[in-house]
């Protein structure tokens, strides 16, 4: 529901989100108030030292303090427990109950402070009962140091400016005032969002490209976020109704409707050769990560292997490598790739913002010169992620209408003025004049990649790029089909990152809205059954996500209760759920590169990846089958590069061994 209203300001909170903490506190209170009963029964005749009518007095009045603060949050719990996320009626005394609430806390501190007073004057009683009072102020300190911390928690730094438009509703406001209104709380909330994120990332450079870093990431956010009046439990909820609906509609498939056509035989067998290659050039681009990554996969073997890279001085081998910031990585490289010294050109650790670490290097079994761009791995390459507008590209290609991830599209023109300005290209095919150019990637290097193969195909028509798990808000349309002729994209599973785009990111928050506004269930049974789920799975039709009495088709239509989650109009949103969204102009649809391998998941999906066993199929798929966000327990896993690497191993040895399969019979792969 919309954000809670007090002191005339919105907070991050709505009042049926106090169910599981009331609960705890409420929990902790009454426990608290059975022992300092005892002790007060069990030692009151204790009491008649120095000082023991103040502690008797203090102890009889925390306890009468505590009967009232547990009855005002057994009151608070049960109205939380009220009504649905879209339908706060049944909750409307939970302001006046919080402010009591709030009110109980000036005579605990004050209690609190008289309690410490006297126990530093030194009360000379029996030892047992000073313990007990001492641990019932540390513990009435605790629980008001946690209150605070919880307030600032849930602190809106615009909740000043929506609490007036949130008690006024949509509907009393003209399209003027809502046009308004949208413009001051975009402003507002890039700002804060810039704060935000020059906090959390303090410890980065303040150059010009971090600074525009900044403003790009924070108008990101801005939009995505300040047109909708949703608290975080909104969205938890939403995303784990949506996982069950999603489940549900899956399961009641038709078998028709889940197999495709079988594929021709030419295309089964470029299957299998782009397979091959994926296979084989996902060693570089995890090579690429340098020896993090080779020590999160080979955790007992790995450090004894690039240990003494690590920590003896570079050597004559070393110097024969263009680069810097070699340290452990070398290593790692040489372990992951299984080449020699003398096949790299160049190694480059360098990261900044815009900036990715790459490597060139002699690929003699492909008979190739391979470069390999790095993905995210710093919070610099997370700033290049998430500055998402769309710039134009300068090229030399047919494509009309040249559009690109502004962030993305920086980085892959830094490695090209690398590769060509300081002649690292024309070292390489200088020693292999005959190879040909081969670009690869996985995830922010993938998209890296493809756009670096675009780059440079004028100069080198016979590159080829294979994009490992790229984002899918790379790429204009026109660029998308042009790349299809030299860019393979492989993909795994359910991977939330080749599904997204702020495109997509603006259709998911539609249906968050629409599903909670559908559901008449309350949030604190939504999130129980939802834990549950993912947890141990279960049967998706024993979860509310739908109308009593309702069908799957009414979740088509629109409802009041959506209206009502909206901050206002948002330009991007519709409540038809046909229409396409018209994405702000600075975001602009964008797609992945070239043609796309799915190795996608056949049967129930497993809830924990390292214990359970996969089966995947490779297939041809088209860039629509990855124009929605799928919410499932393997959304982030399925992106994980030794993840990846297990199925991409998996999947070529069964296709390899099993040549006496029936054409088009897809590869079915146990994957532990």
């Amino acid at each position: 529901m919309p954000g809670m209203v007090l002191f005339s300001r919105r907070w991050a909170i709505a009042s049926d989100d106090l169910v599981f903490p009331g609960f705890f506190e409420l929990f902790l209170r009454v426990l608290w108030w059975i022992g300092i009963l005892t002790l007060y029964l069990m030692h009151r005749g204790k009491l008649d030292c120095a000082g023991g009518v103040l502690l008797s007095t203090y102890l009889i009045v925390l306890l009468v303090l505590l009967a009232l603060v547990i009855c005002t949050l057994s009151a608070i719990v049960h109205v939380s427990m009220k009504g649905t996320i879209c339908n706060p009626g049944p909750r409307k005394s939970m302001s006046k109950l919080l402010y009591i609430r709030l009110a109980l806390f000036l005579p605990e501190m004050v209690w609190a402070s008289l309690g410490a007073a006297w126990l530093a004057d030194g009360v000379q009683c029996d030892k047992t009962v000073v313990n007990g009072i001492i641990a019932t102020v540390v513990v009435s300190w605790i629980i008001i140091a946690s209150t605070v911390v919880t307030i600032i928690v849930v602190f809106d730094p615009l909740g000043g400016k929506i609490a007036p438009y949130s008690s006024a509703g949509p509907s009393r406001l003209d399209s003027h005032e809502s046009s308004q209104l949208l413009n001051g709380l975009k402003t507002a909330a890039a700002s804060v969002w810039e704060a935000r994120i020059k906090f959390l990332c303090c410890c980065i450079g303040k150059d010009d490209r971090t600074r525009v870093a900044f403003s790009s990431t924070a108008e990101l956010f801005s939009t995505c976020f300040s047109d909708t009046d949703l608290v975080p439990s909104d969205i938890a909820a939403g995303l784990t109704l949506l996982h069950q609906q999603q489940d549900n509609i899956r399961n009641n498939q038709e078998p028709d409707e889940v197999i495709s056509h079988p594929p021709e035989p030419s295309q089964e067998a470029d299957l299998d050769a782009e397979l091959e290659n994926c296979h084989h050039y996902m060693q570089f681009a995890a090579a690429a990560y340098g020896w993090p990554l080779y020590i999160y996969r080979n955790q007992f073997t790995g450090l004894c292997k690039i240990g003494g890279d690590c920590c003896r001085n570079r050597t004559t081998e070393y110097d024969l490598v263009g680069g810097d910031q070699l340290s452990c990585h070398f290593g790692s490289i040489l372990q992951t790739t299984g080449l020699q010294y003398r096949d790299f050109i160049h190694i480059s650790f360098h990261d900044q913002v815009y900036e990715l670490p790459f490597l060139v290097a002699l690929d003699h079994r492909k008979e190739s010169v391979v470069v390999a761009v790095r993905g995210t791995m710093s919070l610099q390459d997370i700033l290049t992620d998430l500055s998402a507008e769309s710039e134009t590209l300068n090229l030399e290609c047919e494509a009309q209408d040249c559009l690109a991830h502004k962030g993305i599209s920086q980085a892959a023109r830094y490695v090209y003025r690398r590769l060509i300005n300081d002649g690292i290209l024309s070292q390489a095919f200088s020693i292999a004049p005959e190879y040909r150019l081969v670009i690869v990637g996985h995830s922010l290097g993938a998209g890296a990649a493809a756009l670096l193969a675009i780059m440079l195909r004028p100069a080198h028509p016979q590159v080829r790029c294979y994009a490992f798990s790229p984002p899918r808000g790379l790429l204009s349309k026109s660029l998308y089909e042009y790349s299809k002729n030299f860019i393979v994209s492989l993909v795994l599973g359910d991977d939330v990152i080749p599904r997204l785009s702020v495109t997509n990111l603006e259709d998911l928050k539609k249906r968050i809205l629409r599903v909670i506004a559908h559901c008449n269930k309350p949030k604190y049974k939504i999130l129980l059954h939802g834990c549950w789920y993912e947890l141990f799975g279960g049967d998706p039709d024993n979860f509310p996500t739908e109308l009593d009495g309702g069908d799957q088709g009414d979740l088509t239509q629109p409802l009041l209760g959506e209206q009502s989650l909206l901050t206002h109009r948002s330009p991007a949103y519709s409540f038809s759920s046909d229409s396409p969204l018209e994405s702000p102009t600075k975001y602009p649809p964008l797609y992945p590169p070239g043609r796309i391998i799915h190795l996608e998941e056949e049967g129930p999906s497993g809830r924990f990846c390292c214990c359970s066993t996969a089966h995947y199929r490779a297939k041809w798929s088209h860039e629509s089958e990855f124009s929605k966000i799928l919410i499932g327990p393997k959304m982030l896993t399925d992106h994980m590069p030794d993840i990846l690497m297990r199925a991409l191993d998996s999947v070529v040895s069964d296709r390899a061994t099993c040549i006496s399969c029936p054409a088009g019979g897809g590869s079915h792969v146990d994957m532990v």
